[in-house]
Order: structure tokens, then sequence, then C-alpha cells
């Protein structure tokens, strides 16, 4: 319930006044109601019915005028007043749900903004720790799912306002039938807790299923080339079907549950209902008007329990949600990167390197549990404008190592400094934008060319476009597409071959003219001749960009200024590439004797 109460109290931050007026329009609306069918009783003493009691006839002092007045013109004044009081009760409850909608949209906007903006400040570690479907779902369904929730919640807090009204009122009429139905109430609810407790165990559950379902569907589409190339497709379709079982069970027992609760609700009324006019009639010899009082309080009052129950058991199927979510976010700001949030003023400006890079006494582990250090006094120096080629064998920890010069991760100990200053805090926003990013793995939008491009920098002319296009052998392609730069590439650009992909990666990591030029094996999945045009450039680059090269083909960096062997996240080799390969028995040596021999 916690969760709930923080969620609601950033509710009532945002909306301020807004949030109450909307619940003192409820609390009109329900006495408005209860007046129109206070009017009731006017009217039937006008048609010749007398309640007795204390809501007999004209014996309601606002009400006695009337009685001086002719029949006719009596009924046409009730009813008038009767239509009024409806009109102007359903005008206050039009106008409260439109302000409710209002109010529910903005702060759904609010808290889709906040979560995302925590997730986008962690650091690049708590990605690698979670499954970006469960970070999906978590923005899409159990977003939803707690939007619902605090909508619920609100029901919640109407109803019992209105609850409360109407209670006021059925006192008015009649006290001991008011005390009877309240006692009934309360010992309902208590044997319902059962209810509700279950209904929160079906919402985890759902919870569940719901993350179960997201990430099979992701991974299955990311991976539909294998499923159609092992002929996989009847596996999948049984692994669906039994997943859709479980999740109809699921279903069935919230059904139930529901359905069992309201049973339980509507016939537990009948039956009082049925034994309160019994024991009036037949013990306390009430008479046949007075029965008909009876029967309206209990049936105004009773539908109000009957309605908080059932509001209950729904926001006990979604306490999972909020407690997921804010569990979320709390990750998300324990894992949050230094410097300014996001969305907290103008873009950083780049930075400039004019010295260099340097890595004093780093440790890093990504499991601070475990004593296996994925990098281990880490002690280099990378110059500015010049090439720095990174080799290793798989799993050395060259990847790693990058990611802690772009200041994707923070060293355990030691420090990386920019020109002598630490990348972090402050800095590292300004330092971020000074670099350019190729991985092995191209990532492209599905979006135009153009776009893809312009994300980088949005206000880039058409030339310095072509112009990106053109240092990453690209230019040629793209005008031959249809709608050239206006091209609609597909999912992650799955409408263009792997070299075009690439390609269009490296145009626009260099569109922006970066200060550090970092390529993951940039040029693996392009032909001999295109990659030698990247290398020509490359080279032309490598004395204006700080290049950094992870290279698997050791062919590709003969021209680097210095190459870095790393192995179990250490460097034990330093140096250029012709007296690296001329040291026998040497790491650098022994890869490239392994590619030459391939």
């Amino acid at each position: 319930m916690q969760a709930i109460i923080y969620y609601v109290r950033q509710l009532q931050q945002l909306s301020g006044v807004k949030l109450y007026l909307n619940l003192l329009g409820m609390v009109i609306s329900g006495l408005l109601e209860s007046s129109a069918i206070l009017l009731l009783v006017p009217m039937l003493g006008l048609a010749g019915l007398q309640l007795g009691g204390a809501g007999a006839a004209f014996n309601l002092p606002m009400l006695g005028f009337i009685s001086e007045l002719p029949q006719t013109t009596a009924l046409m004044l009730v009813l008038g007043a009767y239509i009024g009081i409806v009109l102007c009760q359903n005008l206050i409850a039009r106008f409260v749900a439109v302000r409710n909608v209002e109010i529910q949209q903005t702060y759904g906007r609010q808290l889709r903004y906040e979560v995302y903006s925590a997730l986008l400040r962690a650091e690049w570690s708590f990605f690698l720790k979670k499954r970006t479907s469960d970070l999906v779902n978590l923005m899409t369904t159990e977003i939803a799912r707690v939007l619902a929730g605090i909508s619920c919640f609100l029901q919640f807090l109407t109803s019992m306002l209105f609850t409360l009204v109407q209670i006021a009122f059925a006192f008015w009429l009649s006290p001991q039938m008011t005390l009877a139905v309240l006692v009934c109430a309360v010992l309902l609810s208590l044997f319902s807790r059962r209810f509700i407790r279950k209904a929160k165990k079906l919402g985890s559950r759902s919870t569940e299923l719901g993350k179960t379902y997201l990430a099979g569907i992701t991974d299955q589409l990311n991976g539909i080339k294998d499923i159609k190339s092992n002929n996989l497709e009847q596996s999948r379709l049984e692994w669906l079907h039994g997943f859709t079982g479980e999740v109809k069970h699921e279903q069935l027992e919230y059904t139930r549950l529901r359905s069992n609760s309201q049973l339980l609700y509507k016939m537990s009324s009948t039956l009082l209902i049925a034994l309160f006019i019994f024991v009036s009639f037949r013990f306390l010899h009430v008479e046949g008007p007075n029965l008909l009082l009876v029967i309206l309080v209990f049936a105004r009052l009773w539908p109000t329990f009957s309605s908080l129950q059932s509001l209950m058991e729904q926001l006990a199927s979604v306490l999972p949600s909020f407690k997921q979510l804010k569990d979320m976010e709390g990750e998300c700001l324990r894992a949050a990167e230094e410097g300014p949030a996001a969305g907290s003023g103008t873009a950083p400006v780049p930075m400039v390197l004019e010295e260099g890079l340097e890595a004093r006494g780093v440790h890093f582990r990504y499991d601070p549990q475990k004593p296996e250090y994925s990098m281990q006094d880490l002690n280099v120096k990378i110059p500015a404008n010049r090439m720095t080629a990174i080799v290793g064998r798989s799993g050395a920890g060259k990847s790693t190592l990058v990611d802690l010069l772009m200041g994707l991760m923070q060293p355990e100990s030691g420090i990386i400094l920019v020109d002598g200053t630490p990348i972090s805090g402050e800095h590292l926003l300004s330092y971020r934008r000074s670099i350019g990013y190729v991985a092995q793995d191209p990532f492209l939008y599905n979006a135009t060319i153009r776009d893809n491009l312009t994300m980088i920098k949005p206000d880039a002319s058409e030339e310095e476009l072509w112009e990106a296009l053109e240092f990453a052998s690209s230019a040629g392609f793209v005008r031959r597409l249809p709608e050239g730069l206006d091209t609609l590439i597909g999912d992650r650009g799955i409408r263009l071959s792997g070299g075009e992909r690439q390609r269009l990666v490296l145009a626009r990591a260099i569109i922006r003219k970066p200060s550090i030029l970092v390529l993951d094996e940039a040029t693996s999945a392009l032909d001999t001749e295109n990659e030698q045009k990247i290398q020509e450039a490359l080279d032309r680059l490598k004395h204006s960009v700080t290049l950094i090269v992870i290279a698997h083909r050791l062919s590709t960096i003969r021209g680097a200024d210095q190459i870095l062997v790393i192995d179990q996240g250490r460097v034990i080799q330093q140096g250029v590439y012709g007296r690296l390969a001329s040291e026998t028995g040497g790491m650098f040596s022994r890869l490239l004797s392994g590619q030459e021999a391939m």
C-alpha cells in the first residue's frame, strides 16, 4: 500500500487544488443525488402515500410551505426541483469526469517521462543486468496498470465520499436501520478479506506472465531468421499454446474470484433485505409505508459497500505493478550516472581532446560480490589525434576497456582522465558529446536514412549529410535507392545489407565531427574495395581525430600509432605493429600467426 500512497502523493503534488476541487465536486454530486431522492418523500405524499417517521410527508421543515399550495402546483414545483437537481448533479458529474481524465492523463504523461528519464540516466552496467523486454514491459504494461490503479484509487475515494454522504442521509431517515446495515457490512468485509489477498496473489501472477510473454515474443521476433532457417515454427507455436493455457487459467481464476465476491454481496443483500422486512413486519409491526423506507435505505447503502469491495479487489490486483515500478525507479536512481539530469537545460558543449586520455590504476568488475575483475591495474595513455588499436582474444576485456574510456562505466578504483580531468560529474555529458561510436553490430532506427543521420546532428545541412556518406563509402548505394535519403530502412535497418548498415552507422558517427572516434571492428562487414576506402579515410582522419579501434583483423591496424594487447583484463603488450609482430612468442605475434594461417 505504501507504493500506492507514494504515487498518489506525486499525483497530488502535480494536480494541486484541481484534485481537491474534483473530490469536492464528487461530494456535491452525491449530496445532489441524495437531495433528489429526498424529494421523493413529498412526491409520494402528494400521490397519497404517507411515510411515517422522520421523513413523513411534509414534516420536512424546508418543504413545509408546499402543503399550503394547491396539490397540482405543489406537485409541479417538486417535480421541477427534482429535474433541476438531477440536471445539476449530472452536469457536475460530467465536469468531474472530464477533469478526472485530464488529471490522470497529465500525471500519466509525467510519470512516463520520469520513469524513462530515470532509465536513460542509469549507467551502462545497469542495462547489462536487465532484459530489454522487462524494461519494455515496465514502460508499457506495468505503467498502464499503475495508471489504472491510480484511477481505481480515485474511484475508491469517490465511492468512500459518496458512501459517507449516503450514510449521513440514511441516518437522517432511519438511524436504527442504518446501524444494522453498517454492522452487516463490517462483518461481511472481514469475511471478504480473503478475496483481496487472493486478488493480490493473482495480480503478481499476471505481472510475471506479462513479462514472460513479452520476453518470449521479443526474443522470437528478433531471432525470426534462425527460427525459419532451423524449421522451429512448430516448437514456437507449442510454446505459445502452453503459455496461453496459463494465461487462460489465470484469467479464469480472477473471473471466478470477482464473480464469487459479487455473488456473495448480491446474495447477502437479498437475504438481509428479506430478513429486515420479515423482522420489521412480524416482530416490530412496521407499517407498509415504513417498509418502503427500509428498502430505500438498504437499496442506497448496500450497493456502495459492494462497489467498495470490488474496487479494493482491483487495487489489490495491481499492487504488484506499483511495487515493481517503484523498485525499478529506485534501482535506476541508485545506478544513475553523475552529472545533470536529462532535460535539465541546454545540451552540453562537446569537449575537444587536446592532450589525450589516461587510465591510472583502474580496477573494474561487473559484480562487486564476485572476486573476479574484468580490468586489473590498468595504466594506459591514449594520445590525442592519434590512432590507438586494442587487440586481444575473445573475452580478454577489449570492450570493457572501451566502455570505461567512453565513460559508460566508472571504475571501482583508479581514475579515467581526459586532458587531466576526471570523466565524471558535470564533465561526463560534455565528454560523451565529443565521441562518435560505431559498434560491431550496427544499430539503425526504423526511420529514413535522413532521420538516422540528423538524429545525431539535427541541424545538419544537405551538404553535410552527403559529405558524411561519402566518407563512409555510402553515398553510392544511397543515391541508387528509389527515395535516396528519404528511404525507409526498416526495423534495425533490415532492408539494407550488413555492410550498408555498418557504413551508415559510420556516417552517422562522424557527421558531427567528433573529437574522438571509437570503432568496434567497423569494417568487418565491408568488401575489400570499400574497406580500403575506409582505411584511407581513417588514415587522413587520425591526425585530426583521436581514433580508438577494437580490431579483430590485425591487417587493418598496420598504420596505428600504438597497439594495446589485452589479456585477462591487463595490458600485456604495447607498441607499434612492426615491433609487436617481431616479438616471437608474444600474444600479438601468436594472434597474427593464427590469422595468417587461416
